[in-house]
């Protein structure tokens, strides 16, 4: 089974994140799901941004790589939506990463140093019309992963939700969140499983593979 670290979004270490870190155990991964913010969850996404902003986003992704000093060097790193910040960077700089699953987030892979590495298989999700996937960039920055890296899928739903696939929000979107949580436990099982890397991602139903692809619901 895979060993995986969890970073949460910015309303903080939410009921429905942890929800999902126990969907992940259930299924007989180790899940380590740390509170960056310090016992603090905010009722909304501009209040827990706003926190962000006051102890700062450095300061917060570097809470994340101590915790994942603390862990073996081979984890799949999760991240949703702030919490990709520290997934990404760990998965493309902490040699050993075992895979990284981005949720509603993604940036530039040279925002990190350099090219997506090769021996990394990602997994990217967010909602077509989400103002900040969507609207903000983070869509064509997942594509140009997808398009350059040896093993990425990007996974777009139909929809306009921040956070959809937090379980206690009122962004929660029941069925996008399922199929999020059944191809991140498909991707897990592949990768603990894994041999050899394989080539560019598929393009197919579902998945955006390199370049222009369909695209899931």
């Amino acid at each position: 089974m895979a060993e995986v670290l969890v970073f949460h979004h910015g309303q903080g270490l939410t009921a429905g994140v942890r929800d999902f870190a126990e969907r992940l155990r259930q299924a007989g991964h180790t899940v380590h799901a740390p509170d960056l913010f310090e016992g603090q969850v905010f009722g909304s996404l501009e209040e827990g941004m706003a926190h962000t902003e006051s102890i700062g986003f450095a300061a917060f992704v570097a809470r994340g790589t101590a915790v994942a000093e603390t862990l073996p060097a081979d984890l799949v790193h999760v991240g949703f939506s702030l919490g990709v910040l520290p997934a990404q960077k760990l998965a493309q700089t902490r040699p050993g990463a075992r895979g990284a699953v981005l949720i509603e987030a993604c940036v530039p892979a040279a925002e990190f140093g350099g090219a997506w590495p090769e021996d990394v298989p990602v997994q990217i999700h967010g909602m077509d019309a989400d103002p900040f996937f969507a609207g903000e960039g983070d869509v064509e920055a997942a594509r140009a992963l997808v398009a350059t890296a040896a093993d990425a899928e990007l996974f777009l739903y139909p929809g306009d939700r921040h956070l959809f696939t937090d379980s206690g929000l009122p962004s929660y979107d029941e069925h996008a969140a399922a199929r999020t949580t059944r191809r991140v436990l498909a991707f897990l099982d592949r990768v603990d499983s894994r041999g050899p890397i394989p080539g560019p991602g598929p393009v197919g139903p579902g998945p955006v593979g390199p370049g222009p692809g369909p695209v899931g619901p």
